[in-house]
């Protein structure tokens, strides 16, 4: 006797929706209890050996690293942030933060000193830095705690300041260091980002002297680089082959914080 198949009985519409629902909840569980495995390994995970950066979980820091990597092979002085008419420019700064700019400074007796890679000690006024082309720039300003505002900065080309007092030797080498007088508030850039045509020693916002909360009276504007690169006060700059000593890097942040 020949066997016929029984037709494939189909399904209900029910019984389609349940099936669907069983394998979507069933693939977001696995993807939960994954979730969840990852995070309690990051959360248990040793943190870094302290040194120029600090207080980060071992792995994140390993992958902090390699997206510095990846993001500066892709960067060059051709990239540029967008830049807006003054028109749009806050008229209220946001402030965001003392350190390194708190009280018992003494703008008149304020001097920025440059320490060459050879020990030489520069010193220049704030007179000198205005007395060369300035240079302006109004684009969103981003802080790492996610909020950004359109800003208006004045000041001298970074790489103007380098070439105009003789340190183009200096720019050889991979790092710049930046220090508040305080030296409560240290930045460290990579050569490139230091460089680049759009960062500037500032030392006007919306058109006049900065105001001491902001840095006065002269502070880094640098805006391929979140908030927390943006130096106020620069009392002393550095340069040297190895990572100079960085605020928010020791505190767990991005060393590279870049945009």
């Amino acid at each position: 006797m020949e066997n016929k198949k029984q037709p494939k009985k189909e399904l209900t519409i029910d019984q389609k929706i349940n099936r669907r629902n069983f394998i979507s909840f069933g693939v977001f569980g696995v993807m939960g209890v994954a979730a969840y495995k990852g995070w309690r390994w990051l959360y248990t995970a040793p943190k870094e050996v302290a040194g120029v950066t600090a207080s980060a979980k071992a792995p994140l820091r390993r992958a902090l690293n390699q997206t510095e990597l990846a993001m500066r092979n892709f960067f060059s002085n051709n990239h540029l942030v967008r830049t807006y008419p003054k028109s749009m420019a806050a008229k209220n700064v946001r402030h965001n933060s003392d350190i390194g700019v708190k009280g018992g400074f003494v703008i008149e007796d304020w001097k920025l000193q440059v320490i060459k890679h050879t020990g030489e000690i520069l010193t220049f006024t704030i007179d000198q830095i205005k007395a060369l082309p300035k240079t302006e720039i109004v684009y969103d300003f981003k802080c790492v705690e996610g909020w950004d505002q359109i800003q208006y900065w004045g000041g001298l080309k970074m790489i103007d300041f380098i070439e105009h007092f003789g340190l183009a030797e200096e720019t050889k080498l991979a790092y710049v260091g930046m220090m508040t007088p305080d030296k409560a508030y240290q930045v460290g850039l990579d050569m490139p980002s230091a460089v680049h045509p759009q960062t500037i020693l500032a030392y006007e916002m919306n058109g006049k002297p900065i105001p001491m909360n902001h840095g006065a009276p002269l502070r880094l504007i640098i805006p391929v680089k979140y908030g927390i690169k943006n130096l106020k006060r620069i009392g002393s700059i550095t340069f040297s082959n190895t990572r100079p000593p960085d605020y928010w890097a020791r505190s767990g942040y991005d060393y590279y914080s870049g945009l």
